[in-house]
């Protein structure tokens, strides 16, 4: 492939090079380095534009204008999740006729990419107002002040990899090869723990026993037991913040006396609906990956397994994902002052 783009350049140079030095057409021809009508045709369009090089050709040319560009970016941004085929019959009323693939291609030229919507908690006007006020509260806090907060929250595991998401690579009708596919059952079993974590690195982890309710009375005995020791590993003596969410038995008026009887500073009111402003998600996220690897078979496994996977998750990740609730909050908090 180099020797087709590199060698009709040599030859164009050499019948300059002759050319240049009084050589006639004729005799141009006479050394059989190409064929006449091309080596006349080089000498034609060396004399016209005074470069060896060939022209490049125009193209097809686009069917919109910049101007039609323009208005199909307005059409697909008033409406993100139109189809490239209805954008291109509103485009076609507007006067140009594309195919959907034209319609993409002009998208991307845009940097509008199609991806899967993210998905997020429909936020009514009071967590609106609340996320708001717990921003502005918090506003002047650096890293060093979010390093001293416990987050704390309950998450769920499912077995057969219902926590979280498997990819496999496979070839074609492969997609259901024991070894790509995914079991799944009705009623996977599902084990919920309750865990924490600050910059120092991952607190306690406890488990929820079955058919116990996740209520003040529970919820006071893990604070007792993993919270309070977790602190004291952690913190010693220093004062840290204790962060917990909204859920009915956190706001128990029992666990809120409890709490100030233990001295424990509280993080907030922590405004409803805001799992993203509560980095210990990021570790859920991982603990389950890295859960479901391990294939687990049965409760008495799967819980090993969380056991195991959350002590060795690394100080440094968990001051990492520390470091990034700072960040995330500030970019947060950017878009509202």
């Amino acid at each position: 492939m180099l020797e087709i783009i590199v060698l009709p350049l040599l030859t164009r140079a050499a019948i300059i090079a002759l050319h240049k030095n009084g050589f006639t057409g004729k005799d141009i021809v006479a050394t059989k380095i190409a064929p006449k009508s091309t080596i006349y045709r080089f000498i034609k369009n060396f004399k016209e534009r005074g470069s060896i090089l060939v022209k490049k050709a125009s193209g097809r040319p686009r069917k919109s204008s910049k101007r039609q560009d323009r208005l199909l970016k307005r059409i697909q941004l008033r409406d993100r999740s139109a189809t490239s085929a209805k954008l291109a019959q509103e485009w076609q009323q507007a006067g140009v006729s594309a195919s959907a693939r034209t319609v993409r291609r002009r998208l991307l030229e845009d940097g509008l990419v199609s991806r899967r919507a993210a998905k997020k908690p429909l936020l009514s006007k009071k967590n609106i107002r609340d996320r708001l006020i717990f921003c502005r509260k918090y506003s002047k806090w650096t890293a060093e002040h979010w390093g001293k907060v416990i987050f704390s929250d309950e998450a769920p595991f499912r077995l057969f990899g219902a926590s979280g998401k498997w990819l496999v690579r496979r070839r074609k009708g492969e997609r259901y090869h024991q070894s790509c596919v995914m079991p799944t059952v009705k009623h996977p079993d599902t084990i919920h723990v309750w865990g924490c974590f600050s910059s120092k690195g991952v607190g306690s982890l406890t488990i929820l026993r079955k058919n116990t309710a996740m209520n003040k009375e529970w919820y006071q005995n893990t604070l007792q037991q993993q919270l309070l020791p977790a602190t004291q590993q952690q913190f010693g003596e220093e004062q840290c913040i204790f962060q917990h969410d909204g859920a009915p038995c956190h706001k128990a008026k029992v666990i809120t006396k409890w709490l100030g009887d233990q001295n424990v500073e509280i993080l907030g009111p922590w405004p409803g609906n805001s799992p993203d402003l509560n980095p210990i998600e990021n570790l859920w996220s991982i603990l389950k990956r890295r859960v479901d690897k391990q294939k687990p078979t049965n409760s008495d496994k799967l819980q090993e397994v969380i056991m195991k996977e959350w002590v060795a998750i690394s100080q440094d990740l968990a001051l990492k994902y520390n470091y990034k609730h700072f960040i995330r909050f500030k970019g947060f908090l950017s878009t509202i002052t």
